[in-house]
């Protein structure tokens, strides 16, 4: 998604005159471009989350149309990804926003506060990717078709681990071992 690409140069470009002319001052302009950051992956995982949570009831949606249809070889599967898709959407709706204070064991130094931002716009292609699956699995009940339900909710499953798994590595991207 190209709009949220780069999100760190946008804001940067729309700060006041007062916030540039302050980044001249020496030791203020580091710990400026460290906000600008942080508030960028703010902006992105905050994005992420919508998007999951919209994808989220989308998934219930098509849930409770497969339990009105009383298609129950699928139901449980459908029942545990729902209950995946709402651990997902919560882990990123909690995830730390890479800041890291004065007194912090673990300092987040501003390369891998730049790595850490470059890694959540990826993460912008996998949730795409979930959404795009999700959205096709209803497009297809909403036309009446009923055929490979259980292959529809395995592919959904597939990538919303894929994304997770994806996700689980941020941690380590935040901290510059990846």
């Amino acid at each position: 998604m190209t709009e949220n690409k780069d999100v760190y140069t946008q804001a940067k470009s729309q700060m006041r005159l007062s916030e540039r002319i302050a980044t001249a001052i020496p030791g203020f302009r580091g710990y400026k471009e460290k906000e600008l950051r942080r508030e960028s992956d703010r902006l992105i995982r905050n994005h992420l989350y919508r998007k999951l949570s919209n994808s989220k009831n989308d998934l219930k949606g098509i849930f409770q149309k497969l339990s009105d249809r009383r298609y129950f070889d699928v139901l449980e599967d459908m029942d545990r990804l729902t209950a995946k898709m709402d651990g997902v959407t919560e882990k990123v709706n909690h995830a730390s926003y890479g800041f890291s204070g004065f007194y912090d064991i673990v300092k987040i130094k501003e390369e891998n506060l730049d790595r850490m931002i470059a890694f959540d716009n990826q993460l912008i292609d996998g949730v795409n990717g979930l959404a795009a699956e999700i959205d096709a699995f209803k497009a297809q009940l909403a036309s009446g078709d009923t055929s490979n339900l259980k292959a529809k909710v395995q592919a959904v499953t597939d990538k919303l681990e894929a994304f997770e798994d994806t996700f689980d590595k941020r941690q380590e991207v935040i901290l510059g071992v990846h």
